[in-house]
């Protein structure tokens, strides 16, 4: 002990002596170590806890599904068109089975799901003994940690039931939401006070905080005979209440009964419910709509809603697909002529007549071939589409016409 001392003195004589900080177990820095943060609500968000919260929920579910359910295909560049690689082993990976038990679609689900509420999605990529991919397999997020090397080289630590192991960047498929942090954890705010709103609703409706009606009387109930003149009220207004026929409720000697009506408390309640589906889906960049908040959509603005829905929030994360798809499943020479796309014909055909529209005027003006339109449209080249004509002509010319030359005077 004494030697302890002598040692503590001469830490601090030097400076070296530790600082020691206490903290209460609801202080935000205890929470942050256990990976949760109470919001100003008092509420911990967690990606699990914001799932119970009825637009996040759907608005996970609608990003995470609709990325599933388009196709992603392996092309070939074939001259001035492109060919489905279905010779590749990565083409049956990313389009059709991701391993035995999981489809492609539902492994981009999964990964989907852990980047919007935990940060990114992981798999590990399984290869031959020549290196070829075979399958993909989702890694749990939480036992995933991403380092940098010194010179900008990731890697990533994988903990397993014997250890850690380290898997190059070329092993792991890596699906980040922006900045690597989750939406979850960046709108924890806005979910929480989501989250209280909804349980004060549920539990304002489930206590029966709210009178079912009101019963006055002019003169004064007091008294004995008052207290049974009050029980004898109410006790018929709860057999009137529990039947069923629907008769009037007649009311005798100076009684009254009226429903209660809606106060501003109220209307403002629901406004701050309509106003949290809006925050929610501005931090999943997700257009209100989508998530049934239909205040302010219309017929003629909910169509280009839509289309921000595909360029805005979705286009973001084809590209990570794509991007990430090639980095594991293509090498450096393969991703030359090789590229992985997302057919997105199904988002854009309720457009169609739009779409069809401009192609046709494109193609009149000889701005675009047949077959530019048709490689648009992910459809194969035909033969003679190549030419710049115009459809409605029968000219095939490819460039501007000749001016006539000026007649001579005779």
């Amino acid at each position: 002990m004494l030697l302890a001392n002598i040692v503590s003195t001469a830490k601090k004589a030097i400076g070296l002596q530790a600082e020691q900080k206490a903290y209460s177990l609801t202080d935000p820095m205890i929470s942050e170590i256990f990976g949760s943060i109470p919001t100003a609500t008092g509420v911990i968000i967690t990606g699990n806890s914001a799932m119970h919260v009825p637009a996040v929920l759907h608005a996970v579910r609608l990003i995470s599904e609709t990325i599933g359910s388009l196709p992603c295909k392996l092309y070939r560049e074939a001259g001035d068109s492109k060919e489905a690689a279905k010779d590749h082993n990565a083409h049956k990976i990313a389009h059709s089975r991701a391993n035995d038990w999981t489809s492609a679609g539902q492994l981009r689900i999964d990964l989907t799901i852990d980047a919007l509420l935990h940060g990114a999605g992981y798999a590990q990529v399984v290869r031959a003994s020549d290196d070829r991919p075979l399958e993909l397999h989702r890694l749990d997020p939480s036992k995933v940690q991403r380092n940098v090397e010194d010179d900008g080289e990731p890697f990533y630590l994988v903990s397993t039931a014997s250890g850690q192991v380290r898997l190059s960047y070329r092993d792991v498929l890596y699906i980040p939401a922006f900045g690597g942090v989750s939406p979850v954890k960046l709108g924890r705010e806005a979910i929480g006070v989501a989250a209280v709103l909804e349980r004060h609703a549920s539990q304002f409706f489930g206590s029966g905080a709210r009178p079912s009606g009101i019963i006055t009387n002019e003169q004064m109930q007091g008294g004995e005979a008052g207290t049974a003149a009050i029980a004898n009220i109410l006790k018929s207004f709860r057999k009137w209440k529990a039947s069923v026929s629907g008769d009037p409720l007649i009311m005798d000697a100076g009684w009254k009964f009226e429903q209660p009506a809606m106060t501003s408390t109220d209307a403002q309640f629901i406004e701050n419910r309509l106003e949290q589906i809006n925050e929610i889906a501005r931090v999943f960049g997700v257009p209100p709509h989508m998530l049934y908040q239909l205040e302010r959509a219309t017929w003629s603005n909910a169509e280009q809603m839509a289309a921000s829905f595909l360029q805005l929030c979705l286009r973001p994360w084809l590209d990570k697909w794509q991007d990430a798809f090639a980095t594991v499943l293509l090498t450096d020479e393969e991703r030359d002529t090789l590229y992985f796309e997302f057919v997105i014909d199904d988002l854009q055909r309720a457009d169609a007549a739009g779409r069809a529209e401009i192609f046709g005027k494109l193609v009149a003006m000889r701005a675009m071939t047949p077959n530019e339109v048709r490689a648009a449209m992910n459809l194969p080249a035909l033969p003679g589409g190549d030419e710049l004509a115009n459809p409605y002509t029968t000219t095939t010319t490819t460039g501007p016409a000749e001016r006539p030359q000026p007649k001579e005077n005779a």
